[in-house]
């Protein structure tokens, strides 16, 4: 019987990865870190005392803006390098 001849597979090779390191830009981790404190401070101070000239006349709404700062730190820790 004869023998079946071995198909030749092409060599897999890897698509070329750029050389340059990417870098997060400078501001980015101080506005993220500084995002965190101010919404969780934000909402500490609204905790501890809800009757504040400003915080007062917010209500519930000083929840969603603590919040949306601690979100918004999170977003951009998903850009950082």
């Amino acid at each position: 019987m004869p023998k079946s001849k071995a198909r030749k597979k092409a060599v897999y090779t890897p698509p070329q990865t750029s050389q340059q390191v990417k870098v997060s830009p400078r501001w980015l981790a101080p506005v993220m870190v500084a995002s965190w404190i101010i919404g969780i401070l934000w909402i500490a101070v609204y905790y501890v005392a809800p009757t504040a000239p400003f915080l007062g006349d917010l209500r519930d709404w000083n929840l969603l803006i603590g919040f949306a700062f601690i979100i918004f730190g999170v977003v951009l820790s998903t850009r950082w390098r």
